[in-house]
């Protein structure tokens, strides 16, 4: 979310290459987020 404030306060003014921006960045985190999922890192042993 830190990440994701500054962009969102320029949004408006960025226009659809900001709106590009920010979908490639939150993608490339779900991609990780799936990825430390699927490996199994987000277990309790």
């Amino acid at each position: 979310i830190v990440y994701l404030y500054p962009l969102g306060v320029v949004l408006k003014k960025l226009g659809w290459f900001g709106f590009a921006e920010l979908g490639f960045f939150i993608a490339i985190l779900a991609l990780a987020y799936v990825y430390i999922w699927r490996k199994g890192a987000l277990k309790w042993r």
